[in-house]
């Protein structure tokens, strides 16, 4: 065969016959070496980049057809110089099966065989999805009506109607959206000015934990605050009927506020940072809660957050406790606290802010929102934030685990005790088993906060280490207590406590009025 030959040949046809590139890796280096070093392919790397520089779409056959015009223009020395082996017959099946190259990627059949490129939908939004296009004629028709006989606008004591039928919220948010959509203070909000903030501004397509967030939050905030949470407050003392009777006191409307604001960060601010996020609003049940207000007359109904009531008991025991009422308590006064029924290990880890960090700017004082705070986590020993509290307290070496040393050394303390009151002591030892008993704890010997989180019997287990009335009540098993959960067991240990002592607090009240003296242990100013 003529070297002119081979020159014309497609290097696919080839075959080598004894030579097998996997047994001889120079062999492929050195045919990759020698068309590197062919003119053409250095003018084709070069049109290659060329055209990537230029942002020139690829020809892909024009490549291949200038690559295999590289590949067949010359073949290296070492199959020249050696003989040129034997072309398969051009019939045979062998040349058939092989007549496909890998530089044919154009084939027709190859293009049919490839699937269709489908054009995926949008699934972000960043503003959330656009809402229905029923929802938004719902809206707009809703508008155009409630806006039909107020041409020039409504003022904010007739925007109400449109934020309980329109944006399907509670009322007492009406003047905070009436603000943020009058933005330049004109007391008016227009048709026009109402459906840019809710329906472009993607507010109507937003669950409705998302609206309110948008509502409280400040321009440019990723959180709310208790300042946001003000305003509401402010508008729900002034218009709820169940607080009509507190329009006189002003001093209990603001008392009353701050209560609901602290319950609220106590319990949907779970990353204690005094900042709730929209995701902390979410999982938590105070958008149920804002809405079941504004259905219900009777705010003591709405236990969650709200209930006058609940706030009674917690003002009032603080009452108590704050013998000069300066409206700060120390560890002495604490210690008094439930009928001298806490450690003073106790306190001394309260107070030294290891659960959580005192606002009072006072040294060695707790401020009203820190006791509210305390109450809430002692009362209620088998909620979530509770159980953080008290874990925070028993662990003294912060490793996040209590151990059997750590336990003892706040039980001792009640065991002095129960010698003292003539109680028969339990062991330590028939402790612990007991406590590794109710909790079952993944590892030996030590209790995790998700041990504790997992277990039902976790509050028996802070009872036993610092409460000694509610350990006692526990050994005994109090047939009233046990009688009053089966009653009502949907309420919390903190609503069937919160019963209990406003039923208590008001019979004092009322004993007071009727001018006995010795109702409390200390002749105390009663606040209201």
């Amino acid at each position: 065969m003529d070297i002119e030959e081979v020159h014309i040949l497609d290097p696919e046809l080839l075959q080598l016959p004894g030579l097998s590139v996997k047994s001889n890796p120079l062999i492929a280096e050195e045919l990759f070496c020698h068309w590197l070093s062919l003119p053409d392919t250095s003018r084709l790397v070069k049109s290659l980049i060329d055209d990537t520089k230029s942002s020139t779409p690829v020809s892909i056959s024009k490549n291949c057809a200038n690559l295999n015009i590289a590949c067949g223009s010359a073949l290296p020395s070492l199959f020249l110089n050696s003989g040129t082996p034997p072309l398969s017959p051009r019939g045979s099946p062998r040349f058939s099966r092989q007549k496909t190259s890998p530089f044919s990627l154009q084939s027709p059949l190859r293009s049919l065989r490839e699937p269709k490129p489908q054009l995926i939908p949008q699934f972000y939004f960043q503003h959330g999805p656009p809402p229905a296009k029923e929802l938004q004629e719902q809206c707009l028709s809703m508008v155009d009506h409630l806006f039909s006989d107020f041409i020039d606008g409504l003022r904010m004591d007739e925007f109400k109607t449109v934020t309980k039928e329109v944006c399907k919220l509670p009322s007492f948010l009406s003047s905070l959206l009436f603000r943020k959509i009058d933005v330049d203070s004109t007391g008016i909000v227009t048709r026009d000015a109402f459906i840019k903030y809710w329906v472009d501004g993607h507010m109507l397509a937003m669950d409705v934990a998302s609206q309110i967030y948008n509502i409280l939050r400040q321009p440019g905030c990723e959180y709310l605050r208790q300042a946001d949470f003000k305003p509401v407050l402010d508008e729900l003392l002034t218009t709820h009927p169940g607080l009509e009777f507190l329009r006189n006191t002003p001093e209990f409307q603001e008392r009353y506020a701050e209560t609901v604001i602290y319950r609220i960060f106590y319990y949907i601010n779970r990353s204690g940072t005094g900042c709730i996020t929209l995701r902390e609003l979410k999982r938590g049940n105070l958008v149920a809660a804002m809405q079941q207000v504004d259905e219900e007359d009777d705010i003591n109904k709405v236990i969650r957050y709200f209930s006058y009531e609940h706030f009674y008991v917690i003002y009032c025991r603080f009452w108590e406790l704050d013998g000069d009422h300066d409206f700060l308590i120390d560890k002495e006064n604490l210690l008094k606290y439930g009928n001298h029924a806490l450690t003073y290990r106790i306190v001394d880890r309260i107070f030294s802010q290891v659960p959580r960090k005192f606002t009072s700017k006072v040294e060695g004082k707790m401020s009203y929102e820190d006791f509210a705070y305390f109450i809430l986590a002692e009362e209620d020993k088998s909620s979530e934030p509770s159980l953080e509290y008290w874990f925070k307290c028993i662990d003294l070496d912060g490793d996040g685990v209590i151990s059997p040393n750590e336990m003892q050394f706040f039980y001792e303390e009640q065991l002095h005790r129960m010698e003292c009151i003539t109680q028969e002591p339990v062991l330590f030892e028939d402790i612990l088993c007991q406590i590794f008993d109710m909790i079952k704890p993944e590892k030996e010997n030590c209790i995790t906060l998700k041990d504790l989180k997992a277990s039902k019997l976790s509050r028996n287990v802070f009872n036993i280490l610092f409460n000694l009335n509610k350990f006692m009540a526990f050994e005994t098993r109090d047939p009233f207590l046990i009688r009053q959960e089966r009653e009502n067991p949907t309420l919390t240990e903190w609503d069937r406590f919160a019963q209990r002592e406003y039923v208590r607090l008001s019979m004092e009240e009322d004993e007071v009025s009727n001018g006995s003296a010795d109702v409390w242990d200390e002749p105390l100013e009663s606040p209201f």
